[in-house]
Formats: structure tokens, sequence, C-alpha cells
């Protein structure tokens, strides 16, 4: 019975086999020879926050990285190696603080000129503050540093907008209203701006109340989801991974529901200073975490509880990923547990989406066939492991040169 049942699914396999064949190759290229994109930085728009006193005064804290602004690698690169001054992007990364703000100085002239603040269309007249740069560090991951802008507001303003050339990068921004007298303040929401767009106009005759729950869902459920498409290259790896262990969904379901619960409940500890592990370490380990799945998917065919385990385990490595991405975003102390929430369905949402779209690609049609394993599962999860351990290699790469030099 073993033997017939394998001479017939050989008879299967060569009796379709270009297709099966010409499907497995086009899975290989795409993710072995794809664009660099799979082995670089994402380009990550700028987070601008504008406080507005009372006492006639404005601050602009422009968080964004300035060797990405030195470079001109902006929101028309996916991520930093398609830019022709990729090489220049990397040695800047190297610089320590005193040096990239020594670099950055020049700059500062055409920053000043090229970004408006404006209060009731009239632009106000900016001046750079304090340049606040990080140690160089972990390098792998794009060094933020925060740029303080500060001017005077004119008397009876009742508006603001602002501009952020998209030569700069994409960028988004929120306006708070300070009054020295008041202990409490609320920011106002946030606009993404993507195509070189001014901003709507911020009202400053109030001020800013507090921001209705569908505001705060909907910002943090787009953050979320945005964090795995376009942004998550890992992330989108790994659930290719369990994807490719099972196209029927109870095993996929189990899979899903281990690594949403395990990244949830990191996230919530991480968000509230209970844990915390330096990117240089997280990002490595989760590189090592996809090339694991990949592995497993050809080593075995049915899912076992070691395998939960360990995807509830590699979970928390990739809540880890996920809380720097809020960290950046911020949280609202008074709908933290709403933002948290949304955060989490955002990323759901990509998650699934991911799925749908690898079930379209590939198990709406061979799902059922005999030679789906074999042609489809096991190169593409070989695939999957080929590029995850160069992650893993790459991420490493520059802390032991750091250690050693």
């Amino acid at each position: 019975m073993t033997l017939d049942a394998s001479l017939y699914s050989r008879k299967v396999i060569n009796s379709n086999l270009p297709m099966p064949l010409s499907l497995s190759r086009t899975l290989l290229f795409l993710l072995i020879f794809m664009p660099t994109s799979l082995l670089a930085d994402v380009v990550k728009p700028a987070l601008v926050e504008i406080s507005v006193f009372r006492e006639g005064h404005f601050q602009v804290e422009l968080r964004a990285s300035v060797e990405a602004l030195l470079t001109g690698i902006n929101g028309q690169y996916k991520n930093t190696t398609e830019a022709p001054t990729s090489e220049q992007y990397d040695q800047l990364r190297e610089l320590q603080p005193e040096q990239l703000a020594e670099a950055f100085e020049p700059f500062k002239a055409r920053l000043v000129q090229q970004i408006e603040l404006k209060f009731d269309g009239q632009r106000a007249s900016t001046r750079i503050g304090e340049v606040t740069i990080p140690e160089r560090g972990y390098t792998k991951v794009p060094r933020i540093s925060v740029i303080l802008l500060e001017g005077e507001v004119p008397p009876g303003a009742k508006a603001l907008t602002w501009h952020y050339p998209a030569a700069f990068g994409d960028n988004a921004v929120r306006v708070r209203q300070v009054h020295a007298a008041e202990e409490e303040f609320h920011w106002s929401s946030w606009q993404w701006i993507r195509d070189n767009s001014t901003s709507e106009p911020f009202s400053l005759t109030e001020i800013a109340s507090k921001r209705g729950a569908w505001e705060v869902i909907v910002d943090y459920l787009v953050a979320g989801f945005e964090h795995i498409l376009p942004m998550g290259l890992d992330h989108i790896l790994f659930i290719l991974g369990l994807y490719l262990f099972s196209t029927h969904i109870r095993p996929l379901l189990w899979q899903v529901t281990m690594f949403t619960l395990a990244h949830t409940i990191i996230l919530g500890m991480a968000m509230y200073g209970l844990v915390n592990l330096p990117p240089s370490i997280v990002e490595p380990l989760i590189a090592l975490s996809i090339a694991y799945v990949g592995l497993e998917n050809i080593w075995h065919k049915r899912l076992a509880n070691s395998r939960l385990l360990l995807v509830f385990a590699f979970g928390l490595l990739h809540g880890l990923g996920f809380a720097s991405v809020l960290t950046e975003f911020g949280m609202p102390q008074d709908d933290f547990a709403t933002a948290l929430i949304s955060f989490n369905i955002g990323v759901e949402f990509g998650q699934l989406a991911v799925i749908l779209g690898a079930w379209l690609l590939t198990g709406l049609w061979f799902g059922n066939k005999r030679w789906y394993r074999q042609v489809i599962v096991v190169p593409a999860s070989m695939a999957i492991s080929a590029v995850a351990l160069y992650w893993f290699w790459d991420r490493l790469e520059w802390p032991i040169a750091g250690l050693t030099s």
C-alpha cells in the first residue's frame, strides 16, 4: 500500500512537472534573489510634536534620522540600500554623537529654510535649539535623533499648519497647547503626511480636547498594520513560515494564536517597563526564530506541542520588536489600554493579510496537490531560512566588529 502511494505520488509529480517546478523556481527566486529590500533597513517617517505655549512661544520636537537627512534618503526609497548614497549613510551611522553633530551643522540652515510652520497663514521664524544624537550603539537599527526647533507665536494666532518637505521624508505630526497654569493637556490626533503636502490646520482657539476613542483606535490600528505591511519584512517571513507548515486552518490557527498571545503579553510588559532587551540581542534572535521555523517545516509534517511552545517563545521576541515601534510612536497615558489593544489588532490584521495573500497565491490553487509539500513548502521554507540566516549573520556583524575594534 505504501509502495503504491509512493509510485502514485511520483506519477502525479511527473505528469505535472513543468507547472509546479516553474512555481517552485519563482518562489526561490523571489525569496533569495529578490531586491535587497529584504536585507536592509526600512526608511522610517519622522515624528513631529509641536508644543504651543500660552506664554507666546512654540517648540517643535523633530524625531528623525540625521544620517538619512544628510544623505537624502527619504520616502521614495523603501529601504536604505536602494539609495545611491547608501554607502555614505552607513559611514555616518558609524560616527559617534559629537562627530555626527559636527557633520550635521552645515545642514541646519537648509532644514530651517525648507520646513514651514505657519500661524494663520504667516510663516513663523524658526531657529534650531538643542540637537540630541544618541550613542552609536547597535548600528543595524536606525539611530533616531531629536532636533528641537523654537520660535515665537504671533499674538492672537488661531491656527497653525506644518510642512515638512518630501525631500526629507514622510512625517507624522501632532500638536498640543500648553498652559503653564494647567497640569493637564492633550495631544491632537496624528496627521500622516506622505505626499509633500501641508498638514490640515490645527486649531489654537482652545486647548486640544481629549481624543475620542475612535481616533485613538484608528491611529494605532494603522500603526500596527503598517508595522507588518509593508515595513515588517522579518515578521512577514515568520508568518509565511507558519503558513507553509499547513494549509489547513486548525494547525495554522493554533500557531497564530500562540504567536499572538505571546507578543500581546510581552508588548504590554515592555510598554510598562517590566521587560527590556537591547536591539542588539532582540534583532538577531528574531532572525534566528524565522530560520528555525523554516527548517522545522522541512523536518516535521505534523503539529507538535513543542512547535507551539517554540512559536510562543518566538512571539515573545517579536513582541519586543513591536515595542520599539510603540516607543517611538508614543502611547497616550489616558488611553493606554485602548491604544495597546488597537495596535495588536492592527498587527493581527497585517498578519491575516499576509496569510490571505499567501493562500490566494498557493493554497487556493495547489494546497490539495500531492506535490504541494515537495515543490512549494520545502523549497520556500529553505529559502525563508536562507534569508533569515543571512539576517542573523548580518545583524551580528556590527556588534562583533565594535567589540573587536
